[in-house]
């Protein structure tokens, strides 16, 4: 028994993968299929790289795509969803800086993830380490980053400051407690009252957390006045409405309120004492914007430090 390895250029490799042709619910637009045809190629060897999916998770904003709701829409259809997952290259040109077995996130909303294969150029691609759990890797390039970037970016926090944040159970809420714990910047997490609300809490402070309310316990602590800890200087929001407004009220004077979801459907509040006398601001911040505007190297840096 022999094989024969064809060309690069020339290789054919069934792929499955999820698509949709029209916008509308995942349950009534995804379609599952399998294929062979000449797109899914490497067409330029010399710069193109073939590259196994091993995860692709899911994220709320890739139910946005697919429901045509979001603001990066595909440029044809059918199109592939998926905004985040770990790949492994597994054909490469001689010259490029990419190697057979790294570990690389593909980066151009083009090449959705939620595939067994793709084909990209060197610069749709961001190297990363390949000596962690590749679960977790799959999921660094969105949330983590996420918090990573809010906390890096609006505000220059120092140990022992403090940051407050909603939906402080969501995935960018998780990472912004344990990216926080390692800078020595204390969080305030706030999240829905529901059942098993101590485990909850329990879990969150297993994580990181320094403080864990609900809504209700915000609007009635004594956490601030009593200088138990300082005021924020930074408010995390993905929620909207009332619930923003109860994080830009504990802001310290000159706090930063970014917004970078709004799971309420609810507008952003904004109370006028706080905007003129403590000349609180507000911000939103959406990292697809961020990928745009910031290199790959940066990209590649921020990704390997997570």
């Amino acid at each position: 028994m022999f094989s024969m390895r064809l060309p690069f250029s020339l290789q054919m490799r069934r792929i499955s993968k999820i698509t949709f042709n029209e916008f509308g619910l995942p349950s009534e637009v995804l379609k599952y299929s399998k294929s062979s045809e000449q797109q899914d190629v490497v067409r330029d060897p010399s710069s193109e790289i073939r590259v196994k999916m091993k995860y692709a998770p899911v994220n709320p904003a890739d139910i946005n795509v697919i429901q045509g709701v979001y603001p990066t829409k595909p440029d044809t259809f059918p199109a592939v969803p998926g905004g985040e997952g770990l790949g492994e290259v597994v054909e490469a040109p001689s010259s490029s800086s990419f190697s057979v077995g790294d570990w690389v996130f593909p980066t151009n909303r083009k090449h959705g993830t939620w595939r067994t294969d793709l084909v990209a150029n060197e610069l749709d691609l961001i190297k990363i380490r390949n000596d962690i759990d590749p679960i977790s890797a799959a999921t660094l390039k969105i949330n983590p980053s996420t918090a990573y970037l809010m906390l890096k970016f609006f505000v220059n926090l120092q140990p022992g400051d403090t940051i407050i944040q909603n939906g402080a159970n969501s995935g960018v809420g998780r990472s912004v407690i344990q990216i926080a714990k390692c800078m020595n910047v204390k969080t305030v997490n706030i999240v829905r009252k529901r059942e098993y609300l101590l485990d909850l809490k329990d879990e969150l402070i297993d994580l990181g957390a320094d403080y864990v309310l609900t809504e209700e316990e915000l609007r009635a602590t004594q956490l601030f006045k009593s200088m138990e800890i300082t005021k924020p200087k930074l408010a995390l929001n993905c929620v909207g409405g009332s619930s923003s407004a109860e994080l830009a009220k504990t802001l310290s004077f000159k706090g930063k309120h970014v917004t970078y979801g709004g799971m309420s459907l609810k507008p952003v509040i904004a109370a006028t004492s706080g905007l003129i006398f403590k000349d609180i601001s507000f911000h939103g911040f959406w990292l697809s914007r961020w990928f745009e505007e910031h290199s790959r190297e940066e990209a590649s840096t921020m990704l390997n430090f997570l």
